[in-house]
């Protein structure tokens, strides 16, 4: 699947049901591996942008989806990466 650029929250709900529907899962079965109620998981979808990032972590995982942070215009590069030492 290509990478996608996600600079506003509101894109995430499209995002998230499409990575959802291409997992061959229903909100239902998303909904009981996530520990929530369908309606929560279809709130969550419509209303992305005010979910916490450990349950969208959450979510992701189960979608198998991997979030990369990368700053602005920088390629992803092998070997050491340059950035802040944490």
């Amino acid at each position: 699947m290509p990478d996608f650029t996600v600079r506003t929250a509101e894109q995430l709900p499209a995002l998230l049901q499409g990575f959802r529907k291409q997992a061959g899962l229903t909100q239902a079965a998303t909904a009981m591996r996530l520990g929530v109620t369908q309606q929560t998981l279809s709130a969550l979808e419509r209303n992305a942008e005010k979910v916490s990032a450990a349950r969208l972590l959450q979510l992701l995982s189960i979608l198998d989806v991997e979030l990369v942070l990368r700053q602005g215009g920088a390629t992803p590069t092998s070997g050491t990466p340059s950035g802040p030492n944490w």
